[in-house]
């Protein structure tokens, strides 16, 4: 019984593919333009294809396209410098002499303290925290610092 069902089930496999091919007509026109179809076209002399001898082909194309430069988006504190530097040049002043004494302060310590402005509790700053306040404190020097 098992060996029947085998033998019924290739015999549908092979038989599968055989029953799935077409055939496909293919010419050029006067204008240079290449045409498929199914049925053969009238009065055209055009070439038989098999589908089972075909190739799959990727289909579409990609077309290149340069890549523009575009601006990031401005940050909240890059606007908000902007305005300072323009409206109050004091403020813009004192913002750059403190940036530059915290990330003095930064780069020559490594065991900091940071107080909680909530609950007034100190901390000690982890490494990751002391890193963030550098990067904060250089995007300061680079906005306010003109």
């Amino acid at each position: 019984m098992n060996i029947f069902r085998l033998v019924i089930s290739l015999v549908i496999i092979v038989f599968s593919s055989v029953l799935s091919a077409a055939t496909i007509y293919t010419w050029v026109d006067k204008s240079g333009v290449v045409h498929y179809s199914q049925q053969p076209p009238k009065d055209v002399d055009a070439k038989k294809i098999y589908t089972e001898d075909m190739e799959p082909a990727k289909i579409g194309t990609n077309t290149p396209q340069r890549k523009t430069a575009q601006k990031p988006e401005e940050s909240e504190l890059a606007k908000s410098a902007k305005m300072i530097n323009e409206k109050d040049k004091q403020q813009a002043k004192e913002i750059c002499d403190s940036a530059k004494h915290s990330l003095n302060v930064l780069n020559t310590h490594t065991s900091l303290s940071q107080q909680n402005k909530q609950t007034g509790e100190t901390t000690k700053m982890t490494e990751e925290q002391r890193q963030a306040a550098i990067a904060e404190n250089n995007e300061r020097v680079k906005l306010f610092c003109k």
